[in-house]
């Protein structure tokens, strides 16, 4: 009978740690990108948001590598982005983690989703719109 306690204690631990262990606080992660038409300022600011322009990252302050990812302008910077083409685009490098290049987010940070990733790819292709 003690055992059944135990087990039953220790199970409601694991299930409340699992509940709380959510590293999407802002939803994020559950927003669906379309394949097209993608907006910045409805999809593609707020991953940069929560993923990228946070202190002591990408912020305006720090500016972590010289790149603020703060807001179009700083998303958009020529070394980043060559709007129309992916391929070129260092900013794509490092989210898809091309080896060679800088891994962004760091290891250990919130990774972005593949949809996340997709999604920028299509706002690139399209022409990187502040829409």
């Amino acid at each position: 009978m003690k055992i059944a306690f135990y087990l039953l204690v220790l199970g409601t631990f694991i299930l409340i740690i699992i509940a709380g262990c959510d590293d999407t606080a802002t939803g994020i992660d559950n927003t669906i990108i379309p394949y097209s038409n993608v907006s910045f300022a409805k999809y593609i600011e707020p991953v940069f948001q929560a993923k990228c322009a946070n202190s002591g990252c990408h912020d305006p302050e720090t500016a972590a590598g010289g790149y603020d990812l703060s807001s179009w302008v700083g998303i958009t910077n020529p070394k980043l982005v060559v709007k129309g083409d992916t391929s070129q685009s260092r900013l794509v490098w490092t989210i898809k983690r091309i080896p060679g290049v800088s891994a962004m987010p760091p290891y250990g940070s919130p990774a972005l989703t593949a949809n996340q990733i997709y999604g920028i790819d299509a706002w690139i292709e399209e022409g990187a719109k502040n829409n």
